[in-house]
């Protein structure tokens, strides 16, 4: 079944991926692209995550997470 956010989540966390790269290669910070890589990529976790919930509300917490961890990410 295809996913609109699903697609979109993934394709963010590719970027978010070549962004800590660039980071840690080319300006040797690894503190922050660290956690930028961690909550960018999480976010698209949680959203594969909630697809197999136990339950709405399960489903719901799932996906509040993941907003969370993407209000993070832009942080």
């Amino acid at each position: 079944m295809d996913s609109i956010l699903r697609d979109k989540s993934y394709t963010f966390a590719i970027s978010i991926v070549k962004l800590a790269q660039f980071l840690q290669k080319e300006q040797k910070e690894f503190v922050i692209s660290n956690q930028i890589l961690k909550s960018g990529t999480s976010t698209g976790a949680l959203i594969r995550e909630a697809e197999f919930a136990q339950s709405q509300a399960d489903y719901i917490n799932k996906f509040y997470i993941g907003l969370k961890e993407a209000n993070e990410t832009n942080y």
